[in-house]
């Protein structure tokens, strides 16, 4: 969403217009091979990976975001590469930077390619799990959790907490971008599967899009152009909950 607060600043500030604000990238590593992609060598002055799974506890990855932003010292336009993320944006702080964000729940829109696609997946086939390329490679998915559970509680007590994470899930999706992700692992989203089908679900292989990643890119150089798909906190601002909603 585009700030009021903030056209008013870039309309009536003439140095703030004319000044061309180094950009800086923190994201989520699952977005790695993606924004190392599409953004222009030598564009941006900074861009830092955060460790995987820092969403599953929101209070630990607002805290590292933080930390992240207050650590740059030259006033910035600072990309971060995740949604709302089970609330972990909620009360983010800009300081004396520009924050721009995807204004999505979570990556899963991302790698669809926009809210939009997201939104008719999920009205078609609610109670989807989705995987992907960087999920997979963290060992975020339901069989890796169950054969960590083995190891910690045993086989009997593992089962009952998977069942009870997701019986209500009915399709497993795995996301790719390129046929090489399927070649790489394909084998490994099947056996997860295969796991999975104890609980009713049906695997699907789903295109992705980097629409969503691209459009990220030109407005962090042309944040007039944010639009509705995208948040923009200026400085001294801070991100909220209500933020996200459309």
């Amino acid at each position: 969403m585009w700030t009021m607060e903030l056209s008013y600043t870039l309309k009536h500030n003439k140095k703030l217009r004319k000044m061309s604000l180094p950009i800086v990238v923190i994201a989520c590593k699952v977005f790695q091979g993606l924004l190392e992609k599409y953004f222009p060598n030598g564009r941006i002055k900074q861009i830092t990976f955060l460790e995987y799974g820092l969403h599953s506890i929101p209070k630990k990855l607002n805290g590292a975001l933080q930390e992240q932003i207050d650590k740059i010292n030259e006033p910035s336009v600072i990309v971060l590469g995740y949604g709302l993320c089970g609330n972990g944006l909620h009360q983010i702080r800009s300081d004396k930077h520009i924050l721009l964000i995807p204004r999505v729940d979570d990556c899963i829109a991302i790698f669809l390619g926009s809210y939009q696609t997201y939104l008719q997946q999920f009205n078609n086939f609610p109670g989807t799990y989705y995987l992907s390329k960087g999920w997979l490679e963290a060992g975020s998915n339901p069989l890796d959790e169950y054969q960590k559970y083995v190891q910690e509680y045993g086989s009997e007590t593992a089962t009952w907490i998977m069942y009870q994470q997701y019986r209500n899930y009915k399709r497993l999706a795995f996301v790719v971008h390129q046929n090489s992700e399927l070649i790489t692992y394909g084998q490994k989203a099947k056996e997860i599967a295969d796991y999975c089908t104890r609980w009713g679900m049906k695997y699907e292989e789903i295109i992705g899009s980097n629409t969503y990643i691209r459009q990220l890119v030109k407005v962090a150089f042309a944040l007039d152009r944010a639009g509705e798909d995208f948040i923009v906190v200026p400085p001294g601002g801070q991100l909220i909950q209500q933020d996200f909603i459309r």
